[in-house]
């Protein structure tokens, strides 16, 4: 009876071994491919070709409530000039602070947009390679990967190649 069960194990365990040989795994690195793809450093172009007018308005902004700062600073009367230039330093910080606050949201919104798009083209990237190559499963992140089943480096040159979408 023993040596019946040693056989059914062992036959069971060999069975068990051929499948999980054929099944093929990837895994794949997001935050790089989102640093290193063709896709992602275009889209970070776009982005500061988009925000770097805005982006210098504000830091002349910053510039001039600073040098407004430093010549109230220096000039210690109290007359009706230093209290309106007071004035003045106020409304442009209070201008100055909206203005970075508009930008940084308008900047998060475009990032997340552009972001959105890239990864759409990586998961299409990561499907015709998943297809090509015959992987029955595609991880996109992990606490561990073996090198042997990163295929980030495949993603990124996929990506750079402009295959997906048809382009």
């Amino acid at each position: 009876m023993n040596i019946m069960k040693f056989w059914m194990l062992a036959v069971l365990f060999g069975v068990t071994t051929a499948q999980a040989n054929d099944f093929k795994v990837g895994v794949i690195d997001t935050e790089r491919v989102l640093r290193e793809s063709v896709p992602a450093i275009r889209a970070e172009q776009k982005i500061e070709r988009e925000f770097s007018g805005r982006d210098a308005e504000i830091k002349k902004l910053a510039k001039q409530a600073k040098e407004l700062q430093a010549q109230l600073e220096k000039d210690t009367t109290n007359d009706a000039n230093h209290r309106n230039r007071d004035r003045e330093l106020t409304a442009l910080n209070v201008n100055l602070q909206r203005l970075q606050r508009e930008f940084r949201e308008d900047l998060n919104l475009r990032k997340n947009e552009e972001l959105a798009m890239v990864l759409d083209r990586a998961n299409k990237a990561v499907q015709a390679i998943a297809e090509l190559e015959k992987y029955d499963l595609v991880l996109q992140e992990a606490v561990y990967r073996n090198p042997k089943v990163d295929i980030t480096d495949k993603v990124i040159k996929y990506l750079a190649t402009d295959k997906v979408d048809g382009k």
